[in-house]
């Protein structure tokens, strides 16, 4: 077993440098395939949130894959080795396993503690294994994860007051604007996160939401689901 793990969170990049990489990865088959050809790759799995864009790979050459996965990673981001180097950080080994321990556990999400995380790994792991990228050592490994994860939620109470993101980018906006009652909001993105940002809105009063994404029939659907309005990102 050769475990890596390449990628870029919140703390290490800025959002729109994760965007630019959120949609490359978008088209899963396609992401699955690119991966799969990766030189000396022999399983892979990529997560990609709101926060984050990772890839994991158990891999005969550590080097050669590393350098063939940042090369894909550097086709599509308009900066140099050393700009986009900045932002990246690479893990072998133990600290790659450890790492998407922490990962699954919440333990290195921006709000610790939060619940979306397990599940977006999970779906990572679904698309993997749909995908056959998955092989003996990445089932046991991601499975001994969700335990990890699920140990950590119920021996350190670290979900014990556990909020989401949008739960608490809704708590600042309060606090920002005051009472939302009767405000019209502009939501950027239309994925899980936005979702959730838009059930909280609706429960504190909000008017109206204007969704704005990148893909519109995404944003079309989101307006649909809570009677607000879609456009593009031409808006901006």
């Amino acid at each position: 077993m050769n475990i890596i793990l390449i990628g870029m969170n919140h703390r290490t990049a800025p959002i729109e440098i994760r965007e630019r990489l959120h949609i490359v990865c978008s088209d899963e088959k396609e992401t699955f395939r690119r991966l799969k050809d990766t030189p000396t790759v022999k399983e892979t799995l990529y997560l990609v949130t709101c926060n984050r864009v990772e890839v994991m790979a158990n891999v005969e050459d550590s080097e050669a894959a590393i350098d063939a996965l940042k090369s894909f990673i550097f086709s599509h981001v308009n900066l140099t080795r050393e700009e986009m180097g900045k932002c990246l950080y690479t893990y072998h080994g133990d600290d790659a396993v450890r790492h998407l321990f922490r990962v699954a556990s919440s333990i290195d999400s921006m709000v610790m503690g939060e619940p979306q995380i397990l599940g977006q790994v999970k779906e990572a792991y679904r698309l993997c294994v749909e995908n056959r990228a998955s092989g003996v050592i990445f089932n046991r490994l991601l499975h001994h994860a969700f335990r990890v994860a699920k140990r950590v939620r119920t021996e350190t109470g670290i979900a014990s007051n556990a909020v989401s993101i949008s739960f608490t980018a809704v708590q600042l906006a309060k606090k920002i604007f005051g009472d939302l009652k009767g405000k019209s909001i502009l939501l950027i993105g239309a994925g899980e996160m936005a979702e959730l940002a838009a059930r909280h809105l609706i429960n504190n009063g909000v008017r109206k939401i204007v969704f704005l994404n990148r893909t519109y029939e995404r944003a079309v659907n989101l307006a649909h689901e809570f009677h607000g309005t879609a456009a593009g990102f031409d808006l901006l």
